[in-house]
């Protein structure tokens, strides 16, 4: 069991974060045929003051890459909503469907898109831990 301190009741972020892994094998050219440099930029346009985009170093997920967790805000988790797990995201329009959710809210207020069901899967608990203990 984690020893760290919880998060007082309604703290966390004000709206749902995008976080996107630039590390080992996700944003490199061991991805070819991704403009990353452009993917990330597109996607802090389209959610400029929706949400937050970053870019973190290897989530530890490479055999998915390109790798992009959407996290719930406050308001989201509150609502249920959990840290979603994208892979393969090598494609602009997938790209701007996970823009368009953030945008709407998220997880736990808004429903992702279908299209988005295929991208998801489910890191080890270990990788997980690793995102959402410093991001919940």
């Amino acid at each position: 069991m984690s020893r760290r301190p919880r998060k007082a009741a309604g703290a966390g972020p004000s709206r749902p974060t995008v976080s996107v892994c630039r590390g080992c094998c996700c944003g490199t050219p061991k991805i070819p045929g991704v403009d990353h440099a452009n993917q990330l930029a597109e996607l802090r346009r389209s959610l400029d003051g929706a949400a937050t985009v970053r870019a973190v170093e290897c989530l530890d997920a490479c055999e998915h890459g390109n790798v992009m967790v959407v996290q719930p805000s406050a308001e989201g988790r509150r609502a249920g909503g959990r840290p979603v797990w994208l892979g393969l995201v090598n494609d602009p329009h997938a790209v701007a469907d996970i823009a368009a959710w953030a945008a709407d809210g998220g997880p736990g207020l808004a429903d992702a898109p279908e299209i988005l069901d295929l991208y998801a899967f489910s890191p080890s608990r270990r990788i997980r831990a690793g995102l959402e203990g410093e991001g919940s």
